[in-house]
């Protein structure tokens, strides 16, 4: 069980929350565990499409039936900032200065907006607090897991600070030698291609380096993770079966889990790009993001302190910017089957009195429509420039277009459920004439650092 201090009110406050809200919201018991699930680049059309190719209609994922339902504006410190009138009276608003993941990231993970490109500080190059550092203080365990490389943007943003997001190197040191957390998983491994597939010449970019790695895996410690003033080593793991086999049973301690292979699980395998999902076999011999989440809980709920754990479905981003319908579908698919898997987790081994589960997406890629996108009327109706995917059936991939190779500023969906789960629809108070209710991404972080603090107000 890790140190709890003091300092964590400090830390609430430079969060930018008020001491007022902190000390009316003692009366209660919070989450123990916080759970944020991430489908990078994973519009609205993009989750439709998703459901159309698995069930032939949409409202049948499990998150479709929480009680908390609304979107999002994702813009960055940088970017363009949201207008709900120029979004649906302009077909290429939303294309404007877009934010990137690792502001958006950033913005979830604080509560504070940054400039594109830069993970965990503001816009003035100021290091920011994160809901990591804060649970850490708590005395939670905490963890990240992602299908693309484990020092990518999104993960990145949740455990290190850096003024360039491809600063690699330096991300890989801060989150192996110098963070922590409790558990990282994700793909990076310099021993293996895109495919799984050994290599003679290893390339250590996204594991800092050789020395960094070689020393990982022989097991020179990193931080201190436990809070006894000593450094921890990691336990490394990198073949599917131990990932597998952490799903169950005892663990160790602190697991870093690297996938054995370079950049994500599935969506960078050799064959057709553009064939329709799960045409072109996957790589077997890596686990799925559902056997990663949950072999990343098994490590994390032995702590009667509780958890945060940020699970990313990193690669549906990749897919959308090389508009590849079919494996855009499949990374939302494998996305959805890890929800699930969480769910069970949560209505088996936990309750959704003790864990809060927000899903959602940092931003909109792609610009996904349905076919005949962006003409303008005849009769100037512009709600009818914009035209809905069309259902091809269960199993076949519904007929859409793309109008980007990169983000937009459009709005997203989140779904939230279990205890302070309402805070998110109370703080939905801005008006989108199609999308409905929505609040800033910033808001996400703002409340599950709220959700942190009162916790630890209470058990003190």
């Amino acid at each position: 069980m890790k140190k709890k201090v003091v300092m964590a009110i400090i830390i609430f406050l430079t969060a930018g929350i008020t001491l007022a809200t902190f000390f009316s919201c003692r009366r209660a018991l919070r989450p123990l565990n916080i759970i944020l699930m991430i489908s990078d680049g994973c519009g609205y059309n993009c989750f439709n499409a998703a459901s159309l190719y698995q069930y032939g209609r949409t409202g049948m994922q499990v998150y479709d039936s929480f009680p908390v339902q609304c979107a999002v504006c994702t813009h960055s410190a940088s970017s363009t900032p949201y207008d709900p009138k120029k979004a649906w009276t302009s077909f290429e608003f939303i294309l404007s200065d877009p934010t990137d993941s690792a502001a958006a990231a950033t913005a979830m993970a604080t509560g504070i907006k940054t400039n594109d490109g830069t993970v965990g500080l503001d816009p003035g190059g100021a290091k920011l607090i994160n809901v990591v550092d804060l649970a850490e203080v708590m005395g939670k365990k905490t963890g990240t897991v992602t299908s693309v490389q484990f020092c990518h943007a999104t993960p990145a943003a949740f455990i290190a600070k850096a003024e360039n997001r491809y600063q690699y190197e330096k991300i890989a040191y801060q989150i192996i030698k110098e963070s922590p957390v409790d558990v990282v998983m994700g793909c990076g491994h310099p021993y293996y291609d895109g495919s799984g597939r050994p290599v003679e010449e290893p390339n250590f970019r996204y594991v800092g380096n050789r020395g960094l790695w070689e020393g990982l895996v022989n097991g020179e410690p990193g931080a201190d993770a436990d809070g006894d003033g000593k450094p921890d080593p990691w336990t490394v793991i990198q073949t599917a079966e131990k990932f597998r086999g952490l799903i169950e049973g005892k663990t160790p301690e602190r697991v870093f889990g690297i996938a054995p292979i370079l950049k994500t699980l599935q969506q960078g395998r050799e064959g057709d790009v553009l064939s329709d999902p799960f045409d072109v076999p996957l790589v077997t011999s890596v686990p799925t993001l559902a056997e990663m989440s949950l072999a990343a809980i098994n490590v994390l709920d032995d702590d009667p302190d509780g958890f945060f754990l940020m699970v990313e479905g990193g690669a549906v981003d990749w897919a959308g910017e090389e508009n590849q319908k079919g494996r855009l579908i499949e990374e939302q698919i494998f996305f959805n089957q890890a929800v699930q898997a969480v769910v069970e987790w949560i209505e088996t081994h936990s309750s959704w009195q003790d864990t809060l589960l927000i899903v959602t997406t940092d931003h909109d890629t792609g610009y996904i429509t349905g076919p005949g996108s962006g003409k303008e009327p005849p009769d100037g109706d512009l709600s009818k420039t914009w035209k809905d995917l069309v259902n091809k059936g269960k199993g076949k991939v519904p007929d859409m277009e793309w109008h980007s190779e990169y983000h937009t500023n459009a709005l997203v969906p989140l779904f939230a459920n279990g205890f302070g789960s309402e805070r998110m629809a109370a703080l939905a108070d801005k008006k989108d004439r199609v999308r409905g209710n929505y609040l800033d991404n910033t808001d996400i972080g703002r409340v599950i650092i709220e959700l942190l603090i009162e916790r630890s107000a209470v058990n003190h």
